[in-house]
């Protein structure tokens, strides 16, 4: 009964926020006619788009309380309100989101006032349910449909405040628009660092490699010795360019992923990392000898306890799309930089996970915390390589640690 009592009075608690909400709107239609009418005589026009922007505000807040009661989010669909005041007249009235907000503000004038209902059923819910709980043992009958009231209310302003389908359509063409522009921009940036690394380093050593071939000819029938010694500080030179040469191809696709896969190169990059680091693989392609998981000792690369099997559907031989696997090694690379860098933190864990539609790489440390993706840390660059492929990097790094660094990447097996 107790357990009863208290489902219902928060049940109680949560129609009576909604009735309240609903008496706020009755008194936001004062301020909605005024801009309507302002509009139209053009003398307020200024005052619709923040008008609009009030019951984005409004509708949020009811998102939120829908969300707490249900434990589902409901999420948001609005074209931004920026630019000239034409601008966003025009975006004001023709968003989808703005016809939807007004519809569920409507009706919410109608169905907020259900705790109307509720209230009467409380010292009929408390004899008759004190009654057939208390004595009886028997499950409470009236107080339940308390909880019931709410959860319609709940149930019906979810279905009005879920974003149309239009308006999830422009939101998506909004986000692929900002990602294009985020990948072009990276392209173009890469293309200048690879530039900038040629031309700084191996066309430098490639010239002087060219002008001491030049002298060891000039100087061979005269001073063989001299000829000779320039012939080896040219070797000198064409090592150090071809080492150079495989730094830019490394940075434009590791041939490690080609080679050895992502679970291959991800377990090199945790042995060259300095760190202890445990790579945990589920359900991809693993080049240790133990199987589809495993541990792996950062320092020496020795390989510990197996971690699982290679795929839950046994399909142990199967890789992710080139590009997909280059970004899930940046990622990890970059992460495990920010551990040596920035954490303090002597260990790592790098978790490579194949998923139904994707691929998921986490690398957390005990180290510091405080990640701040503005200070240089990288994790803007990943942000944007993981963007490009409609991809979702979640960073959890709260000041004291743990940072847990998580990349989910979608694609078809």
């Amino acid at each position: 009964m107790t357990t009863t009592i208290r489902q219902a009075g928060r049940a109680t608690g949560r129609l009576l926020i909604a009735a309240l909400m609903a008496f706020g709107t009755y008194l936001f239609v004062t301020v909605l006619l005024i801009a309507a009418i302002g509009t139209l005589v053009v003398v307020g026009a200024w005052m619709l788009p923040e008008a609009v922007l009030l019951i984005r505000r409004i509708a949020g807040a009811k998102r939120r309380q829908v969300a707490g009661w249900t434990g589902r989010e409901i999420p948001e669909a609005y074209e931004p309100l920026t630019g000239t005041l034409r601008e966003r007249l025009r975006t004001a009235v023709r968003d989808p989101g703005t016809l939807a907000d007004l519809r569920w503000m409507a009706a919410h004038y109608v169905y907020g006032w259900l705790v109307l209902l509720a209230l009467p059923l409380w010292p009929v819910g408390l004899v008759v349910d004190g009654v057939w709980c208390g004595l009886l043992r028997r499950d409470a009958v009236v107080l339940p449909w308390v909880v019931r009231l709410a959860d319609v209310e709940a149930r019906w302003s979810a279905a009005l405040l879920k974003p149309s389908p239009k308006a999830r359509l422009a939101a998506r063409v909004r986000a692929l628009t900002e990602t294009r522009a985020d990948a072009i921009a990276a392209h173009g940036a890469e293309l200048r660092r690879i530039e900038r690394d040629l031309h700084d380093g191996a066309q430098a050593r490639l010239v002087a490699l060219s002008m001491r071939i030049g002298l060891a000819q000039r100087a061979f029938d005269r001073d063989p010795d001299s000829a000779r010694k320039l012939m080896a500080d040219a070797q000198d030179q064409a090592e150090q360019a071809l080492t150079e040469l495989r730094h830019v191809v490394r940075g434009i696709h590791p041939p490690i992923l080609t080679d050895r896969g992502l679970t291959g190169a991800v377990r090199a990059l945790a042995a060259g990392s300095g760190l202890e680091v445990t790579v945990r693989v589920e359900g991809l392609q693993d080049s240790a000898d133990s199987g589809g998981g495993g541990s792996s000792g950062g320092r020496g690369g020795a390989v510990g306890p197996s971690g699982g099997p290679g795929g839950s559907d046994g399909s142990r031989g199967c890789r992710a799309p080139a590009a997909v696997e280059a970004a899930a090694y940046f990622a990890v690379a970059e992460a495990l930089t920010n551990v040596v860098k920035h954490s303090g933190s002597p260990r790592a864990a790098v978790e490579l996970v194949r998923l139904r539609n994707g691929l998921r790489a986490v690398v957390r440390d005990e180290g510091l915390g405080g990640a701040d993706e503005g200070a240089g840390s990288g994790l803007l660059g990943i942000r944007r390589r993981v963007a490009a492929l409609d991809g979702v990097v979640n960073v959890d790094s709260p000041a004291g640690g743990p940072t847990t660094i998580a990349v989910e990447l979608p694609c078809v097996w």
